[in-house]
């Protein structure tokens, strides 16, 4: 079966800023480890995706930093929106694009480029079995995280019986999705590890190409015909110029909510690859060596009676810290962001902010 990888790198990634920009969004950031997220998503595929069959849907304002950063991918298989639209459009776009060059048959990965996993060879596993069963029983395979803690950051999958297949290697793997729950409150995610039945939501979505745009036209059936358009476009002079048409009528909608979430015959295969999708600074700070106070402190920091804090500095200025506790301090050139650990999904609105007050060069 041919296998092809599309990575979404097109987000901004809010929940991470000041490191995360408009400019430079997370997934070309260093956050953990070698390399920046995206390098590490593209390169954690390889052997199980080929890197001649990677695709990056990203915009026009990223095109640099794709190709800086991953060098490896055929410049044909940029995909560039003319502007972003969320998951729908932007998965929609790739499987049109991908039945006119490598087909419907072929099974296309569809995987977030800012995400974190520990345990490449068990994800590969997984990635198996959702590729086998895509193919076997003609459906969507979305990949569930096993929980490991009521966390309310991620979004949750409520796991249903066993779907039936002729493929002995598959029995048992694939369950059906009973419903998608965003992200909970505390007790109700602690409701959701104790009921024994729900995963976390990876964003990592396998199917045929034919299956993908077959959803689409059943349950986006505005963006549907839109679709066909440019499809007719492809590899004539017009290409770009209809992509932009069609991208100016579509209405900005998550491929989850505008697609999964009405799909009854939606399957899910679980695992337990050591997944984070890194989105928020107590995120990152969770999954950080800490010092013996308990401190995850990255550049020139002097921290004096500091405890239980996060302190990032990127620029070589000295971040100096006295008798502070369970803090999250980030530098960098333009700003410094200053708030409670606990809090950092809060960003999001400081980031909101800065957008209605025209405040450009912060973000």
């Amino acid at each position: 079966m041919k296998i092809v990888a599309v990575v979404l790198g097109g987000g901004l990634g809010v929940r991470l800023w000041p490191r995360s920009t408009e400019r430079k969004p997370k997934q070309f950031v260093h956050v953990l480890g070698e390399g920046t997220l995206i390098q590490n998503t593209v390169s954690r595929l390889a052997p199980f995706i080929d890197a001649n069959d990677v695709y990056v849907v990203s915009t026009p304002e990223l095109h640099d930093l794709v190709r800086d950063q991953l060098p490896s991918i055929q410049d044909q298989h940029i995909l560039l929106e003319p502007f972003g639209r969320n998951t729908g459009p932007a998965i929609g776009f790739a499987a049109t694009k991908l039945r006119a060059t490598v087909g419907e048959d072929a099974v296309m990965v569809v995987l977030p480029s800012d995400h974190l996993i520990s345990n490449v060879r068990e994800f590969h596993v997984i990635l198996d079995k959702a590729c086998s069963a895509a193919i076997a029983l003609g459906r969507i395979i979305t990949i569930g995280v096993m929980p490991t803690r009521a966390e309310t950051g991620y979004g949750y999958i409520q796991v249903g019986d066993e779907i039936a297949t002729d493929n002995p290697v598959l029995r048992g793997d694939v369950k059906s999705v009973e419903t998608f729950a965003e992200k909970p409150d505390v007790s109700t995610a602690q409701r959701f590890i104790d009921a024994g039945d729900f995963v976390w939501n990876s964003g990592i979505v396998v199917g045929t190409v034919g299956t993908v745009l077959d959803r689409i036209d059943e349950y986006l059936p505005d963006h549907a015909p839109l679709l066909a358009q440019y499809e007719r476009a492809i590899g004539t002079p017009d290409e770009d110029l209809v992509l932009e048409t069609v991208y100016r009528q579509m209405r900005s909608v998550s491929f989850d909510v505008g697609v999964l979430e009405h799909d009854r015959s939606l399957g899910v295969v679980e695992g337990a690859f050591g997944w984070s999708d890194v989105g928020t600074w107590d995120e990152l700070y969770r999954m950080s060596m800490k010092d013996g106070k308990n401190n995850v402190l990255e550049g020139n920091v002097l921290a004096v009676n500091t405890t239980n804090s996060l302190v990032s500095g990127s620029t070589g200025r000295l971040i100096a810290m006295i008798n502070a506790d369970n803090l999250v301090v980030v530098e960098t050139e333009s700003s410094i962001l200053i708030c409670n650990r606990g809090q950092t999904e809060d960003v999001r609105e400081l980031v909101d902010q800065l957008r209605r007050r025209h405040i450009a060069k912060h973000f």
